[in-house]
C-alpha cells in the first residue's frame, strides 16, 4: 500500500503518487518551502558573492584595521559563518511552524492510502 519512496512511474501505484503531488495540501507545501528557501538563497549567495568579489578586487579595503589588529576581511569571514548559522536556525524554526505539520498532514494522508 504505502511504498517509502514512490514506485516506478509505469507500476502500480504510481496514481496515489501523482494524486498526492497534485493535492492542495502538497502544492501548499511546497509554495511555503519555496516561499522560504528562494529568497534565503539568493540573499546569501548575493552576501557570499559580494564577499568574494570585494576579495578579488578591493583588498585594500579589506585590509582595514576594525578593531585594533581586527580587519574587515575577518570580520566579513566569521560573517559568513554566522550568516549561515542563521538561516539554518530560521529555516528549522519556520519548518517546525509552517512546514512540518502540513507535511504531516500529506504523509498520513499517502500512509493511509488517499491521495
Amino acid at each position: 500500500m504505502f511504498a517509502p519512496s514512490p514506485p516506478d512511474m509505469a507500476g502500480p501505484g504510481r496514481d496515489v503518487w501523482v494524486a498526492a503531488a497534485q493535492s492542495p495540501d502538497f502544492v501548499e507545501l511546497r509554495r511555503r518551502q519555496l516561499r522560504f528557501l528562494l529568497p534565503a538563497t539568493a540573499g546569501f549567495m548575493a552576501w557570499f558573492f559580494c564577499f568574494i568579489a570585494l576579495t578579488a578586487w578591493a583588498p585594500e579595503l579589506l585590509g582595514a584595521k576594525v578593531l585594533g589588529d581586527l580587519t574587515l576581511v575577518l570580520v566579513l569571514a566569521v560573517g559568513q559563518f554566522v550568516s549561515t548559522f542563521a538561516i539554518t536556525l530560521a529555516y528549522v524554526r519556520y519548518a517546525g511552524r509552517r512546514l512540518d505539520p502540513l507535511a504531516d498532514r500529506v504523509r498520513e494522508r499517502l500512509e493511509g492510502g488517499r491521495p
